[in-house]
């Protein structure tokens, strides 16, 4: 696609448009903190100091302390950095904040860059201090990242087990259970199933370590760094039983559509479809699932993204589209990105909405080729604190056309937001650039989106068995208009009673998939 945009925003659509969280350790010690919003802490104030002017940010773009040689493989062509001083970084940093940032009227104005020791942590404080109604920070997602490597990310294949560890308490006493895994890897061959319990890798007690080494060795076997990494995992069944297993990490391919079936009921077959990425192969998977409960003669749908952390906002359009009538969804918004009042990217109303997309986008589908549609008027969503980004689009997409959407589970982590990352003297910057909202304008949901039933997470039945608590719940409401009872904190772990009042992400995932992305192919000319 030719570029639209010239100057400085040509330099922020480079790449894509992502919101994410930055990655917290898996497990801390005894008495520590752990997680946070991605920015570097703020160092103690400095005396003296200034607040720096604001001129355009393209004034003193690209001007470095080191400036970068070689050729910038973005673009193939050599970087622009120039020589430039801490101060230009710092003004750039206040610039640009001024110029993208969704709430920049928010940001206080009497931060003295003097009293920061780099532009990454004089950024860190450059966001808006508000409280959501709940207390928790209005902007939890401003951080940044080397960007080397950032593009290292973006082009490389995580290494792991393939297994998805839900960590329901990561500190002593901690609990980690085994949240699903992947077809054929490592994790799936040992025999870690959903449900299992880990108590200790390499010998290390992963329940009541305490000690700052043992933390790090088990954080380090937890997120090996490279393929062919050995660990010797023991971990408790179902059963009572205890065994170890050998894991050895390799470069895992994930399958983001699982347990696709019809659970038969006295009303109409309900099909039920598990969800965990918005990626590149999920376009294919989810038209061979749609199709496979089209031909089953569905008449409802329970679509299980409690594990889902979003990913590509052009899949979520296309399984809105799948689902719901095609009178709805006809010439409809799914999302419009509202940037500040600034409109800093100069974008017209139709250049900022993605539409619900009736034909594959070419990521792993043909594109043009026309999408299966079960054109249900209602849908029911598995929910939890991992549901983030385009999975709420694909809910706030369905309700803007009208489609009924009931969500079990727990409250979504709430993520409407989105950002255009930029580099500048090799740091990407990630600061929140717009909001997303449906055909009806509703994008407020930053606590969350709040479920229909409340019904705890259940680790001892598999995805997509019916009688798992929340699946179990849908089929009871669907029949009954009614939410099951909740279960007594006595017959819930400690664990997972801790979890559930936090509302706080089970899993321990990558930036790249807790996010919400926008490409610019995806937008319309």
């Amino acid at each position: 696609m030719t570029n639209r945009w010239t100057g400085g925003e040509a330099r922020a659509l480079r790449t894509f448009s992502i919101l994410a969280a930055a990655v917290a350790l898996a497990l801390v010690g005894c008495g520590g903190g752990g997680g946070g919003d991605g920015g570097a802490a703020s160092p103690a104030p400095a005396d003296g100091g200034s607040v720096p002017a604001i001129v355009p940010s393209a004034s003193v773009a690209d001007r470095c302390v080191a400036p970068r040689a070689g050729t910038n493989p973005d673009t193939g062509l050599p970087f622009a950095d120039a020589a430039g001083t801490l101060d230009d970084e710092k003004t750039w940093v206040r610039s640009w904040i001024d110029e993208t940032y969704l709430w920049y009227s928010e940001v206080p104005t009497t931060l003295q860059s003097a009293a920061y020791a780099t532009p990454v942590a004089y950024f860190a404080d450059l966001k808006t201090p508000a409280l959501m109604p709940s207390g928790r920070a209005k902007d939890r997602f401003h951080y940044t990242y080397d960007t080397a490597q950032y593009r290292s990310i973006l082009q490389s294949t995580e290494s792991g087990y393939g297994v998805e560890f839900a960590y329901l308490a990561r500190t002593p006493p901690r609990q980690i259970r085994v949240a699903y895994t992947e077809p054929g890897s490592p994790a799936a061959q040992a025999g870690l199933v959903r449900g299992m319990t880990l108590l200790a890798i390499d010998g290390i007690d992963a329940v009541n370590a305490g000690s700052q080494t043992d933390v790090d060795r088990l954080n380090a076997a937890l997120a090996p760094s490279a393929n062919g990494q050995a660990h010797a995992f023991q971990r408790r069944a179902a059963d009572g039983s205890v065994a170890t297993v050998n894991l050895t990490s390799a470069s895992v391919l994930r399958s983001p559509v699982q347990a696709v079936r019809t659970l038969p009921t006295p009303t109409g077959n309900v099909g039920y479809l598990q969800f965990n990425d918005h990626v590149e192969k999920a376009e294919v998977q989810l038209v061979d699932a749609v199709n496979q409960l089209q031909a089953a003669g569905i008449a409802d749908l329970v679509l299980d993204m409690r594990y889902n952390g979003g990913g590509l906002l052009a899949v979520a359009s296309e399984l809105a589209t799948m689902v719901a009538p095609a009178a709805s969804t006809q010439g409809a918004a799914f999302e419009r990105l509202v940037f500040n009042a600034k409109n800093p990217f100069h974008l017209s109303a139709s250049q900022s909405t993605l539409p619900f997309y009736a034909t594959g986008r070419g990521l792993s589908v043909t594109a043009g080729q026309a999408l299966p549609r079960l054109n249900l008027p209602r849908v029911t969503v598995l929910t939890g604190p991992d549901t983030c980004s385009a999975s709420e689009s694909v809910v706030n997409g369905l309700r803007g056309v009208g489609v009924t959407v009931h969500l079990i589970g727990g409250a979504t982590c709430g993520k409407p937001y989105g950002f255009y990352p930029e580099d500048n003297c090799g740091t990407t910057y990630f600061a929140i650039q717009f909001q997303g909202v449906n055909a009806q304008g509703f994008g407020d949901y930053g606590d969350g989106l709040v479920p229909t039933c409340t019904v705890a997470d259940d680790f001892d039945h598999a995805l997509g068995d019916a009688a798992e608590a929340r699946l179990a719940a849908a089929l009871q409401y669907r029949s009954s208009g009614t939410c099951p009872t909740a279960p007594s904190s006595k017959s819930l772990s400690a664990g997972l009673q801790k979890a559930e009042g936090a509302g706080t992400p089970y899993l321990n995932r990558s930036a790249l998939r807790t996010s919400r992305i926008v490409r610019p192919v995806d937008l319309p000319n």
